[in-house]
Parts: C-alpha cells; sequence; structure tokens
C-alpha cells in the first residue's frame, strides 16, 4: 500500500487576510476599489431600491471626509472614478455629481461617533424592515444571528431623516442596527466587514421571520450565543466572509 502524503504545514498554506498597504494612497484606492464591489454585491442580491442605499468609506488621510456614492447612480454603474469625496459637513469636494444630503448627514454622524469605524452601509432591506416594524430586535436562531448577539441595537421609533444623531446614538459601540421603517445600518474596520455584516443582518432577519411564521423559533442559550459570536462576530470573520462573494464581481481577485 502506497505510503499517503505528508501534511502540509499550515504556514505554507495561503490565508486570505487584508492586506497592510504602505501609502494613504494606496489604502484610498484599495477602499474605492472595495466599495464599488461592495455595492455590486448589494445590486446582485437586489439590494439597490430606489435612491435610498449608501455605502461610505473613511478617507485614510482626511479623518473627517469620506468617499461615498453618488445620488441616484445605480449601483451597477457606480465606478472608483464616479465616488464623491465629501467633508463632514456634507460638501463634495472631489467628484461631479450631487450627494444624497440627508441619506450622507446619518453617515457623518456614525463615522463622527465611531472614529474607529471604515466604512458604514445602510441598505433599506426588506426583512430588515419587517423585522424593525414588529419592534424586534435578532434572537440568536441561526450562526448570522449570532454574530449580533449583544452587539446590535434598535431604533423603536421612526426617527426622521433630518434626526441623523439619533441613529448614531441608538447604534452606540454596536456595530450594527435595525432602523424601523428604513432598514439595516452596519459598521466595520473594512468596507468588505460593514458589507458583509449588512447582508448577514438581512439574511438573519429573513430566517426569524420564518421560524415565527411557522412555529415557535427556539433560540440558542446565552453561552452558546456568545461562543459563536466570539468566533464569527468580529470583523476580520467578515472581511473574510465578504470575499467569495466580493470575487464575483471583481476584476482582479
Amino acid at each position: 500500500m502506497a505510503q499517503q502524503p505528508a501534511p502540509i504545514p499550515a504556514e505554507r498554506l495561503d490565508l486570505a487576510l487584508p492586506p497592510l498597504l504602505d501609502t494613504a494612497e494606496e489604502e484610498r484606492t484599495h477602499r474605492k476599489e472595495r466599495l464599488v464591489q461592495a455595492l455590486r454585491v448589494f445590486a446582485e442580491r437586489g439590494l439597490d431600491e430606489g435612491v435610498e442605499g449608501h455605502l461610505s468609506a473613511r478617507d485614510p488621510e482626511y479623518s473627517d471626509c469620506y468617499w461615498v456614492n453618488p445620488f441616484a447612480l445605480s449601483f451597477t454603474r457606480v465606478t472608483p472614478g464616479d465616488l464623491l469625496l465629501v467633508d463632514g459637513g456634507g460638501r463634495v469636494l472631489h467628484g461631479t455629481r450631487r450627494v444624497n444630503q440627508l441619506a450622507f448627514a446619518v453617515h457623518a454622524a456614525v463615522h463622527r461617533a465611531r472614529p474607529e469605524v471604515v466604512a458604514v452601509a445602510h441598505v433599506p432591506t426588506v426583512h430588515g424592515r419587517a423585522l424593525a416594524a414588529l419592534g424586534e430586535g435578532l434572537a440568536p436562531l441561526s450562526q448570522e444571528a449570532c454574530a449580533f448577539y449583544e452587539d446590535h441595537a434598535v431604533l423603536d421609533r421612526y426617527a426622521e431623516p433630518v434626526d441623523c444623531g439619533a441613529v448614531a446614538r441608538a447604534l452606540g459601540g454596536h456595530k450594527a442596527l435595525l432602523l424601523r421603517g428604513r432598514g439595516v445600518l452596519t459598521v466595520g474596520a473594512y468596507v468588505d466587514a460593514a458589507a458583509w455584516w449588512l447582508l448577514a443582518m438581512e439574511r438573519a432577519a429573513e430566517i426569524q421571520l420564518l421560524a415565527r411564521a411557522a412555529g415557535k423559533p427556539r433560540p440558542a442559550d446565552h453561552r452558546s450565543a456568545l461562543a459563536t459570536r466570539e468566533r464569527f462576530g468580529t470583523d476580520l470573520a467578515a472581511w473574510v466572509n465578504f470575499q467569495p462573494l466580493r470575487q464575483r464581481v471583481a476584476s482582479t481577485p
């Protein structure tokens, strides 16, 4: 009988990790590319409804300036060159299109309140809006939901678009927020992470609504939910999870 091959040492196997870039310009280019790819993924999943959806990324050099998709331009059409650089007051510093002032004010408020956050994503998702309309947060019914266990909040009132501070206050130190009437908002230390959290929260909300419609859901216990969050609830885990989705729409690996 032939002897089986020896195991390859783990350190010799490739592992996808966020790139370490040397300059602010390289990081800026990278964030803009990832922002566009995330918008493509959102569009692929039907999350490009109307003009409400936005994804913003903090500029690596100017801390109170952010790259964001233009107002009323399809997620499928946005290129890195179309992205707007907007300051915290909503003024366009770079670009040729308008910004959605009301939507961006929410992003700017969240970015200011959370200086460690690189990206903020908000889309009026169907299941996120439905769950928020019930005044409920996510129960630990699935692995996706456990990643948000005790790390998300619900804004259980219809916040007017001009009340951007209410969104930042409701989010607090969490990574995700269900907004009544307005869907899901997520944040991350990477663009890829914020994008993954939005998709994962929408899926978890869908599962919760389906389970409730079918019968009496049985959530994970506190200890199991915490253990799952520790393993799958980090921004690095979110970044890794997003890579297969990103690769489908990216022109380069």
